[in-house]
């Protein structure tokens, strides 16, 4: 077992971003196409964060064209280049799966005020 622990430490990243649940972000993630790769961003609310270590993932949701977008990146992941904080949201929930079912002003996140 401490084999497997050994390996799961070193495909950790040192600079895994700091993003709380509730966040606005902007998600940089590489994509290969053939031979050239590119990145493509992601932007949206952080609405859940799961697992721990090597195996970490996050949610982030947006609404593009009235439509509701969720992808689910795995943190320590080589294709996700970096993780931008734009707005930290002040929320009461581990897990806001509530937004699914909430459209206009009502799946909105408060800014946290600092």
């Amino acid at each position: 077992m401490d084999a497997l622990k050994l390996i799961a430490q070193d495909s950790l990243k040192e600079n895994a971003p700091v993003a709380n649940v509730g966040d606005t972000v902007r998600v940089y993630v590489k994509i290969k196409e053939g031979d050239r790769e590119r990145v493509q961003t992601f932007e949206g609310t952080l609405i859940a964060k799961k697992h721990g270590g090597v195996s970490e993932t996050f949610t982030v949701r947006r609404v593009a064209h009235g439509c509701g977008v969720e992808r689910v990146f795995p943190l320590h992941s080589p294709n996700v280049d970096k993780v931008e904080v734009i707005r930290s949201g002040k929320v009461r929930r581990g897990k806001l799966y509530y937004l699914r079912g909430r459209s206009g002003k009502a799946a909105k996140v408060k800014s946290k005020i600092q």
